[in-house]
């Protein structure tokens, strides 16, 4: 699953550790998250996009291995 984090947090300005702060999770998840390497909950999702006031579709996107 691709997704967006890293750029929307450049608009932002924010670091991982601020974005961890905000959605209630370690930095080191939303660093894992970025590198395609964790998929976040549903919950978690929402929360992200919550922050980038967006979509969790426009956030993330389904691969075709996927």
């Amino acid at each position: 699953m691709k997704n967006l984090i890293k750029v929307e947090r450049a608009k932002l300005s924010i670091t991982q550790q601020e974005l961890a702060d905000k959605v209630g999770v370690s930095r080191q998840t939303i660093n894992s998250i970025e590198a395609d390497r964790y998929v976040p909950s549903t919950i978690l999702a929402i929360k992200i996009s919550n922050v980038f006031k967006t979509t969790v579709n426009q956030l993330f996107a389904l691969e075709d291995v996927d």
